[in-house]
Order: structure tokens, then sequence, then C-alpha cells
């Protein structure tokens, strides 16, 4: 019976040796990444901001209701 590798041969283990450590560590994203995630901090930003500014909105209603 063959022992099978922990690591298969297109999965390698940075940490493994140095070079191969250091080529990870300094690899980039590529640029469609960088933007998708900003586009996405953009609209959750959009969100967070709309959800408050409706709960200030309904808290006010509630206010001048009550009084």
């Amino acid at each position: 019976m063959s022992n099978p590798s922990p690591h298969p041969d297109n999965n390698y283990d940075p940490a493994g040796n140095t070079q191969m450590f250091r080529a990870f560590v300094d690899e980039k994203p590529p640029v469609e990444q960088v933007q998708q995630y900003q586009a996405q901090s953009r609209s959750r930003v959009g969100l967070i901001a709309g959800v408050v500014i409706a709960l200030v909105v309904i808290v006010g209603v509630v206010a001048l209701a009550l009084k």
C-alpha cells in the first residue's frame, strides 16, 4: 500500500521553505479582486448608513407621536 502524500502536487505548502514562503507573502492580489472588495465595502457602508438613518427617522416619528 502506498502512502498518500499530505499535500497534492498542485497545492504547495508555502511554509515548506523560506523562498516559497517569501514568494507567498509578497504575492499581490489581482486588481479585479481589489476593485471587487472596494465595491463590496462601499455598498456595505451605504447599507449601514441607510439603516442608521432609517432608525433615526423612526425614533423621531415615535418621539413626536408621544408628545
